[in-house]
């Protein structure tokens, strides 16, 4: 398993993009805008003007794109993977998405000769860059097995989840936790701040003990520094929790926390924000005045 494809060169999908190329695999690249990839081409990727292209003869192809459309567009539009991607090629979707998707890949791959598994990733921008993503893998555990190396120069925490579907399932239990997480960051901040406390003293008293998490030391100090801009999408997080909520809802689960958090979000993004960092979600509880970050696609085609 040499040559591979990737499509969604974005934020997070460059810098895995680099890492698979420092780990010794021949990356072939598709994006829409040749110049925001211009930097890994120079580097060695392969840059192709189609997606037919793009994965034409190679053993694996990796997806990481923004949303559920833009996966079924990639995979099932004419002219694009399935049409072209040759038999017995490991087809790896990094995308956060449905699960039925992800079953539904899994079962047209299959039909032709393909290796299917859903594979979405946890660690943010900063994972990708370090190559500490954690993945979080399903479908056939031989297939899983069999793509250990690829799996292993994009991250440190890679996990087999079970069947088809699975993968997704534990990324969306990931963002449930995220949403408690980050709001009770965005929560005690926009408290501290109405009692008079001084916010960059108060993540130092607390991020050492019980109160600590990731979510608190990675975007606590980017809230009080009021820094917005965007390691994980405001819009992609709503994504994931609608799709959270979704799959919540199919099964008779009442998560109020999930359901609390998507609404402010969603009130966020009608305001015009869903180009901001999910740390923006201080904006719900303290709304501050700042000046929104500019930035580009995190997981552009």
């Amino acid at each position: 398993m040499q040559s591979i494809g990737f499509i969604g060169v974005g934020i997070m999908g460059k810098s895995m993009v680099r890492n698979l190329m420092k780990a010794g695999f021949d990356l072939h690249i598709y994006a829409r805008t040749r110049s925001k990839v211009e930097d890994v081409i120079g580097e060695g990727a392969v840059f192709h003007e189609s997606i037919a292209d793009c994965v034409k003869d190679r053993d694996a192809v990796i997806t990481i794109v923004g949303f559920p459309q833009d996966v079924e567009e990639v995979y099932f539009d004419e002219g694009n993977i399935l049409d072209h991607v040759k038999e017995g090629a490991y087809l790896i979707d990094m995308t956060t998405t449905s699960p039925q998707l992800a079953e539904k890949i899994y079962q047209e791959g299959g039909k032709k000769g393909c290796h299917v598994l859903d594979a979405p990733v946890t660690g943010g921008d900063t994972g990708a860059k370090a190559g500490t993503l954690s993945i979080l893998v399903g479908g056939d555990q031989a297939d899983f097995e069999a793509c250990m190396p690829l799996f292993e120069a994009m991250g440190t925490n890679i996990n087999y989840q079970g069947k088809a579907g699975c993968g997704q399932h534990c990324k969306l239990a990931n963002q449930i936790m995220i949403a408690g997480a980050l709001s009770g960051v965005c929560e005690a901040i926009a408290y501290a701040r109405e009692k008079g406390l001084d916010p960059d003293t108060l993540l130092r008293s607390v991020s050492a003990g019980a109160a600590g998490s990731r979510q608190l030391d990675s975007l606590g100090p980017k809230i009080v520094k009021e820094d917005f801009a965007p390691g994980f999408f405001m819009k992609h997080f709503i994504k994931d929790m609608r799709l959270a909520l979704i799959e919540a809802n199919m099964s008779g689960l009442s998560l109020d926390v999930l359901s609390t958090v998507l609404a402010g979000c969603e009130e966020l993004e009608a305001e015009g924000m869903g180009d901001l960092g999910t740390q923006a979600l201080i904006r719900y509880y303290d709304p501050i005045e700042i000046e929104d970050e500019e930035s580009e696609n995190a997981e552009e085609l």
